[in-house]
C-alpha cells in the first residue's frame, strides 16, 4: 500500500507539472525477455512543445531532428524512432546530433543516474545498515528490486550494486533513508541538477518510478551520465556486468549470495542482442509512462561517445538499444564529418560559455562532490565482492571544461 505520505507527495507534484502526465503512475520495471513492450506516453505528449529549452544552444530547442552533415559524412540512421535522442563527444561536450533534445518526458530508471551522481559521494561504501521496514515501505507496486530482506545487514557497495545493475528501487530507498529520507534526497536530486545545468528534470521520487510531474529529457539524462561518469565509483558500477549479492542468513552457515546481472542488454548481450564493442554504460529504463530509456557511452579508438534514446515507438524491448547502437555506429563514422548543433554544458559553477543559463538554486552542499580533475578516468574492479567488469568498461574521457568562477553575462532561465 502506498503511505499517505507517499500520496501526499504525488497529489503536491501534479500540481506543479500537470502536462503530458494525465495517466495513473504505473510499474518501474526493466522488461523481461520476450515481454510485451510498455505502454507508450499518452497521446497528449505525442508532439514535441514548439518551443523547448535552449540550455546548449539554439539549435537544441528546436523541434524535430538536428544535425549539420559537412562533405563525406554519413546519413543518420533510418531506424530512428525515439521520441527524443542525442549524440554527444563524451570529451568536448559537442553535440553531433539531436532529435527534441530538450523534450520533458519521463524518465524511468534512468533518473537513477542522478540518484548515484548526488547520493554516491556521501555514503562510504564500506557503510554497514540493517534494514528496517520503513526503509522500504513507500517502494511502488511492481517495481524492480535486487531482493533486500528486512533485519538484514548491507554495506552501502552491496546497494550500489543493486541500484546499478538490477535497477533495484529497493536498495534506492535504502540508500534514501541512509542519506536522511526520501524528501531530502529528492531535495538534493534537485539542487544537483539545477547545479548541472539540467533544467528540464523535475524530480519526485528518487527511483524514477512513474509520478505526476516527473520528468527530465534526453539532454539532462546525458549530462547526469556525463557528471556521474567523473566519479571513480560511478563508472565502476556502471561498468560491473555481475555481481554477487548478499542474501539470506541462516544460522550456523555462512550467509548466501546469489549472482545479479546488469540490465543494460547493450552491455550483456541478454535478450537476443550482441554486446556493443567498446561500451562502458550506463544506465538503462522502462517504466508504462515512459516506454524505454537508454543512455549509455562508448568508445572506439580515441573518440568516446554519449548517446540517449528515449520511448522508440518500434515494438519489442530491445528497440531502444538498437537505435543506440545505431547511433554511436554513426557517430563514430561521423567523426570531423559533422558541425556540431550544441554543446553539453559544464556545470553552473564552472561555467563561462555562452550557452548555459544561471538556474535558481536550492540549497546544495553536495555541489559537485566527488568530481575528478581527470575526467572519466579508467574503470576498475570495485572492492569487495565478486565483480566482472566488463573490457569495456575501462575508459578514459578527459572532462573539457574552464575551471574557473562563472563570468557574469546576461540572460535567464530559458523558455520551456
Amino acid at each position: 500500500m502506498v503511505s499517505a505520505k507517499k500520496t501526499a507527495l504525488m497529489v503536491m507534484s501534479a500540481a506543479l507539472l500537470l502536462p503530458c502526465m494525465l495517466a495513473a503512475p504505473v510499474h518501474a520495471d526493466d522488461p523481461k525477455p520476450g515481454g510485451k513492450p510498455p505502454t507508450k506516453v499518452p497521446a497528449k505528449a505525442a508532439a514535441p512543445p514548439a518551443q523547448m529549452s535552449t540550455v546548449g544552444g539554439a539549435r537544441l530547442g528546436q523541434p524535430g531532428t538536428q544535425v549539420n552533415l559537412l562533405p563525406g559524412a554519413p546519413a543518420l540512421p533510418t531506424n530512428l524512432t525515439g521520441r527524443s535522442w542525442i549524440i554527444a563527444d563524451a570529451e568536448t561536450g559537442e553535440v553531433l546530433a539531436s532529435h527534441n533534445a530538450h523534450w520533458r518526458l519521463p524518465p524511468a530508471s534512468t533518473l537513477k543516474m542522478l540518484f548515484a551522481d548526488t547520493v554516491l559521494p556521501t555514503l562510504p561504501k564500506d557503510k554497514v545498515h540493517n534494514v528496517s521496514y520503513e526503509d522500504t515501505e513507500d517502494v511502488g507496486p511492481g517495481s524492480s528490486t535486487v531482493g533486500i530482506k528486512e533485519g538484514m545487514d548491507y554495506t552501502v557497495h552491496d546497494l550500489w550494486l543493486g541500484v546499478f545493475l538490477r535497477s533495484g528501487n529497493d536498495a534506492v530507498h535504502v540508500l534514501s533513508a541512509m542519506n536522511g529520507g526520501i524528501d531530502k534526497t529528492v531535495k538534493d536530486m534537485q539542487a544537483h541538477a539545477e547545479e548541472l545545468q539540467a533544467l528540464d528534470t523535475h524530480v519526485v521520487t528518487p527511483d524514477g518510478y512513474d509520478a505526476p510531474g516527473q520528468v527530465s529529457s534526453a539532454y539532462d539524462l546525458t549530462l547526469f551520465a556525463r557528471s556521474g561518469m567523473q566519479k571513480k565509483d560511478f563508472r565502476e558500477y556502471a561498468g560491473t556486468a555481475t555481481a554477487k549479492f548478499p542474501g539470506l542468513q541462516k544460522a550456523g552457515r555462512p550467509r548466501e549470495t546469489f549472482e545479479i546481472q546488469n540490465t543494460n542488454r547493450l552491455m550483456t548481450g541478454a535478450a537476443g542482442l550482441a554486446p556493443y564493442k567498446g561500451i562502458a554504460g550506463v544506465k538503462n529504463g522502462t517504466t508504462s509512462m515512459a516506454g524505454s530509456t537508454f543512455t549509455g557511452v562508448a568508445q572506439r579508438g580515441d573518440k568516446k561517445l554519449l548517446v540517449t534514446v528515449m520511448n522508440p515507438s518500434a515494438g519489442g524491448g530491445n528497440a531502444v538499444y538498437q537505435e543506440t547502437a545505431s547511433l554511436f555506429d554513426w557517430g563514430f563514422a561521423a567523426t570531423g564529418k559533422v558541425k556540431p548543433v550544441g554543446e553539453l554544458v559544464p556545470p553552473k559553477s564552472m561555467d563561462t560559455g555562452p550557452h548555459g543559463s544561471p538556474a535558481q538554486s536550492h540549497e546544495n552542499t553536495q555541489a559537485a562532490a566527488g568530481q575528478e580533475s581527470g575526467g572519466f578516468g579508467t574503470a576498475l574492479a570495485v572492492t569487495g565482492g565478486a565483480l566482472t567488469v566488463l573490457a569495456g568498461g575501462s575508459i578514459v574521457v578527459n572532462r573539457r571544461w574552464p575551471r574557473r568562477p562563472r563570468g557574469p553575462r546576461a540572460g535567464g532561465r530559458p523558455q520551456e
